[in-house]
This record gives structure tokens, C-alpha cells and sequence, in this order.
């Protein structure tokens, strides 16, 4: 592993724990058990480091949504895993983080909105579209509107003002938006395949 990615992942273990502002490059450094001195020869301070780091973990999550759609059989079947997917990314996240990567890194701020208005956006229209060929989503959706809604909807849940921390569980608010998202999209046929995927027992 390469000095680069060691620091970009020991400085993303400290955030995912502490949140950004409070993290100083000292400790950083600490917790690499290397001099300051190195940190800075690769980054000139801590806003590029939170921009690289985006930018790692942004390129990730775009292989993973590849790998999970060429691997899987038909539409329901992506979005199960990509639920499965989704839940271990944000057991991961601190909301805290999100809130303070917005207020004091913007510019990392704008390529996680530029990947989701991007990247995202896209992908979810190619798998509606995908579906109401395949006969499992409703045909009469708008898939521009619910692409845009599916990909905005992860960030409400982030949003502490909304759901405060203190009551409730990031992950189970996700998993709430993305089941009423599934269920509200599919027709009975994609209703029926969800729940034998999700091994639901049928009355």
C-alpha cells in the first residue's frame, strides 16, 4: 500500500469516528504513526486530503453499482443488492460527517453532488428503464422525476435536522426510503419476484 492510500484510509477511519472538524493533521499523523512532515508532502492540508478521500470512496461506490449490475440477473435482483450494498456503506457513516463535509469542505461537498447528479441519476434511469422492459416496473412512472427523487432521498436521510441522530438509526431510515421506493415502483410481477428475494412467505 502506497503512503498516499494509507493516509487517505487511517484519516478516513478518524473521520467515520470523530466527524471532520474535529480531527486536526497531529492526529492524524498520531494515528499513522508517521511525521506530519510525510502528510504534507502529499497533501498541503486537510480540505485536499477530505477531497481526495471523496474522490477515492466516490470511485468505489461507482464500481461496486457496476459490478452489482453485471452481476445480476434482472432489475429486482439489482436492487436487492444494491440494498445489501447500501447497508454496509452507511452502517459505515457518521451523518456528522455528511453535515460537515457541506459546511466546511465545499469543494469535496460539490464532487458528491456532482457524482450524484452525475453518476447516480444516470444509473437509476438505465435500471427503470431496464425494468419496465423486463415487465417489473410499472410503466407508467416518470422515470426522470424517480431517478432524481431515489438518489435525493438518500441525503434527506442524512439530513440530522430531519432525523436527529439521538432518534434514529441512519441505516433504518435508508432502509425505509429504499423498501417504500421498491415496493412503490414495481408492478405485481416485480412485487411478487421482491418478496421472493427478500424471502418474504406469501398469504
Amino acid at each position: 500500500m502506497s503512503q498516499i492510500e494509507r493516509i487517505i484510509l487511517g484519516s478516513e477511519e478518524l473521520f467515520l469516528s470523530s466527524g471532520i472538524k474535529s480531527v486536526t493533521m497531529d492526529d492524524i499523523a498520531r494515528h499513522l504513526g508517521m511525521s506530519k512532515k510525510t502528510i504534507y508532502q502529499f497533501f498541503k492540508d486537510k480540505n485536499e486530503l477530505v477531497i481526495a478521500l471523496v474522490k477515492r470512496k466516490l470511485q468505489e461506490d461507482e464500481d461496486q453499482v457496476s459490478e452489482i449490475i453485471s452481476k445480476s440477473g434482472n432489475v429486482i435482483e439489482e436492487m436487492i443488492n444494491m440494498m445489501k450494498c447500501s447497508e454496509e456503506i452507511f452502517s459505515r457513516i457518521n451523518p456528522i460527517v455528511i453535515h460537515e463535509m457541506q459546511k466546511y469542505h465545499p469543494e469535496a461537498w460539490k464532487h458528491f453532488q456532482n457524482f450524484k447528479s452525475g453518476v447516480l441519476v444516470q444509473t437509476m434511469e438505465e435500471l427503470l428503464n431496464k425494468g419496465i422492459k423486463q415487465g417489473y416496473i410499472r410503466p407508467e412512472i416518470d422515470v426522470k422525476i424517480l431517478a432524481k427523487m431515489r438518489v435525493n432521498q438518500v441525503e434527506l436521510g442524512f439530513n440530522t435536522s430531519v432525523f436527529p441522530v439521538a432518534e434514529f438509526n441512519v441505516w433504518k431510515v435508508q432502509q425505509q426510503f429504499n423498501e417504500h421506493f421498491n415496493y412503490g415502483i414495481c408492478t405485481l410481477k416485480g412485487y411478487k419476484l421482491l418478496n421472493k428475494y427478500k424471502n418474504v412467505v406469501e398469504d
